[in-house]
């Protein structure tokens, strides 16, 4: 019988009067990939973040190798054998990419005093290569890249150390198909060295085939361990969520309904290589998407409709005539916007929950648009939490201590609480467990049925074909085709205008 490489033992951790882990216990084998599933606030993160050394438990024993496992952080755990790529942002802009893979080891390159760049970068380059990414070197800047180029200099770093356990949290739903199979290539490797992965995903299938053995949390505790031959993904979903999801998942009329009115039109965008005279026109009640690979130019585009980004030509204009130049209009104009890069670009990870849902509705609760009345604050941030059953202590906890579906809501709130019109969804169920995308297109729905538009650019097509009255293809910063929503639309006529 093999001997576990980590075993965590009763393991309990609170976070003011949330029980994120009750008494959790498992052990993690070698040559094992490790697929740890449930609904957000699960506790999957969490247990995954405690053995590398990212947090301490409140309670309870770890053993590495039989020994007491307490690392003191997650430079120390990674040295040590158990390295973790984090689900949101973990690198650092401002400085190039090689600075941050040796981060706190750029000593080691020193010469007469000085930092000697070429030796740097060149290593940088080598562990860049060892994983398969050649179009990124060590000399360019890390803001430059986009965030799923980003992940993968993340996963760089980590490999450098030559992990006996790699956490992988929620990282491929971040990653271009390419960069997925770099990650998929790296977990097989490890197994296959005898070594071990924990695999944290909301992707049923992609856990299913990835992954060996399967571990489900439901708030905080363990429900069952499958292997691989028990895997079956009704028997999956029910440990998950230990009730039966009631209605449709998906949309199930299939007319394309929307009003005659016009809700924003962008004319002619042109960006660039990135853009190529992109038109699009969405009504009141209509839900358009937006899909293609990663690199087609939708991102951009969703940044432009927000006028967070400007196009060197064309432009973005309302229904009523009104040009959307920058975000201060798109406000005014009653545009909300979801980033695909949720912690970055529409969040305050150290603010409460109560300052990111009220900083973008303050004409709604403030007397004049100046006067703040705490009570009224209070009231506005306290609907959104139970409109959309926020999983949280209370209004004034930390963003940052969220699970990624909780953070994701609050998202929604600070956009949907102000009333906005028009709403820019950017991969608006990244990382987000079966119930609470469940809950977001049964949101979306309703928000049509108001009148609301909805832009849902996304890279996962189910959703695309399952949500939306028209859905544009793009390819290379072009539109390619546009499709009517229809039951008998296929994935495969779709895919043919991607690639």
């Amino acid at each position: 019988m093999k001997t576990p490489i980590l075993e965590m033992k009763h393991i309990r951790k609170t976070f003011a009067s949330t029980v994120a882990l009750g008494d959790v216990s498992f052990d993690v084998y070698p040559g094992e990939i490790r697929g740890l599933i449930g609904e957000n606030g699960s506790g999957k993160s969490t247990i995954s973040s405690i053995a590398a050394g990212m947090q301490k438990a409140d309670s309870g024993e770890m053993l590495y190798h039989g020994k007491p496992w307490n690392p003191s952080s997650m430079i120390d755990a990674l040295n040590r054998g158990i390295g973790m790529i984090v689900q949101e942002s973990g690198t650092i802009q401002g400085i190039s990419v090689a600075e941050n893979l040796f981060l706190g080891e750029i000593d080691r390159f020193k010469k007469f005093g000085r930092i000697d760049r070429r030796a740097l970068n060149r290593e940088a380059d080598r562990a860049l290569q060892a994983i398969g990414v050649t179009d990124v070197t060590g000399a360019m800047p890390m803001g430059a890249l986009d965030f799923q180029t980003r992940k993968l200099v993340e996963i760089a770093k980590v490999m450098m150390k030559n992990p006996e356990i790699l956490v992988v949290d929620e990282t491929s739903t971040a990653l271009s198909q390419e960069g997925r199979s770099i990650l998929y290539a790296i977990t097989k490797r490890l197994r296959d060295e005898g070594k071990a992965v924990l695999f944290i995903s909301h992707d049923l299938d992609e856990i299913m085939e990835v992954c060996d053995t399967l571990t489900v949390l439901r708030d905080g505790a363990i429900i069952r361990h499958f292997v691989k031959d028990e895997f079956d993904a009704d028997a999956i979903r029910t440990s998950m969520i230990g009730r039966e999801l009631k209605g449709d998942y998906y949309r199930s009329d299939y007319a394309p309904t929307h009003l005659d009115e016009v809700a924003v039109e962008a004319r002619n965008i042109r960006l660039g290589s990135v853009l190529h005279d992109v038109n699009l026109t969405v009504h009141r009640g209509e839900i358009v998407g937006i899909g293609g690979l990663s690199h087609c130019g939708m991102h951009p585009l969703g940044k432009i409709l927000f006028g967070a980004l400007k196009p060197d030509h064309g432009e973005v204009v309302t229904g009523k005539g009104v040009r959307i130049t920058n975000e201060a209009v798109a406000m005014r104009e009653a545009f909300g916007y979801v980033s695909k890069d949720r912690d970055v670009e529409s969040l305050s990870l150290n603010a409460s929950i109560r300052d990111n849902i009220a900083i973008a509705g303050m004409e709604r609760y403030a007397v004049k648009n100046f006067l703040m009345l705490n009570g009224k604050e209070k009231a506005y941030v306290d609907k959104q939490i139970r409109d959309l059953s926020i999983k949280c202590a209370d209004r004034d906890q930390q963003t940052s201590q969220l699970s990624g579906g909780n953070k994701q809501k609050v998202v929604f709130g600070k956009w949907i609480g102000r009333g906005s019109e028009v709403l820019i969804l950017d991969c608006p169920t990244r990382g987000v467990d079966i119930g609470v995308k469940h809950a977001m297109y049964r949101l979306m729905t309703e928000l049509k049925k108001e009148g609301k538009a909805i832009i849902m650019i996304s890279e996962e097509m189910p959703e695309l074909m399952g949500m939306c009255d028209r859905l544009i293809i793009m390819k290379d910063g072009r539109v390619m085709h546009e499709f009517l929503r229809s039951e008998s639309l296929s994935d495969g006529e779709i895919i043919q205008y991607m690639i």
